[in-house]
């Protein structure tokens, strides 16, 4: 029996980034996929994971940023993609969420900058009041010092809703994010898209979501 769904933001509530990635790249003639291999090349320790851990300022992260998509093949500034992490809100997904929230406990995990904390000016607009209202509990990675896929933010979260992850569910666009939450035991879904996951997620629920 699930008793709650825990949900990662970017990607999942909202569009992916990775479209306006590849937007941007095509636009200024860059290596595809040049920005999400900075971001996936030594991730635990690279430029993204050290804001996201808000162990660096920005100026930092936007040096780091650069000479690490330069050693990948192409300078890329790291103050310029944080513009395009704003991915707009999928209402059937925040949909999902709010029936969800009428009947099981919920829960944000969120790997986020500094600059798009959610109690910041520039958060206001990333991380919609309304809708991280519907949480029962929220974990900021810029907050903590932590992030996706370190486990520990995982047990984090099941502690603070006070639930057995075995009656989980948690939701992820990013594999390597699903798999320390399916380890512990919890029934993961990778979104794709916003029809496949509500599926997948009425399915493990038993729930009407739509």
């Amino acid at each position: 029996m699930i008793e709650a769904v825990i949900w990662d933001f970017g990607g999942v509530l909202t569009t992916s980034p990775f479209e306006a990635f590849a937007r941007f790249e095509s636009e200024r003639g860059l290596p595809a996929d040049i920005i999400r291999r900075t971001n996936a090349n030594n991730h635990w320790e690279n430029a993204w994971a050290k804001f996201e851990r808000a162990e660096v300022d920005l100026e930092t992260f936007d040096q780091l940023f650069a000479a690490e998509s330069l050693a990948l093949g192409a300078e890329v500034r790291g103050k310029d993609v944080l513009p395009l992490l704003s991915g707009d809100l999928r209402p059937d997904m925040v949909e999902a969420l709010r029936r969800i929230a009428t009947k099981l406990k919920t829960g944000c995990i969120t790997n986020n900058l500094p600059a798009n904390a959610i109690g910041s000016a520039s958060g206001r607009s990333l991380y919609v009041a309304e809708v991280m209202a519907l949480f029962d509990h929220i974990i900021e990675s810029a907050k903590i010092g932590l992030r996706k896929p370190d486990p520990r933010i995982y047990r984090m979260m099941v502690e603070a809703l006070g639930v057995d992850p075995k009656r989980c569910v948690y939701l992820d666009d990013l594999g390597v994010n699903l798999k320390p939450a399916r380890d512990m035991g919890m029934t993961t879904i990778k979104v794709v898209n916003a029809p496949q996951a509500i599926a997948e997620l009425e399915a493990a629920t038993g729930l009407s979501l739509r």
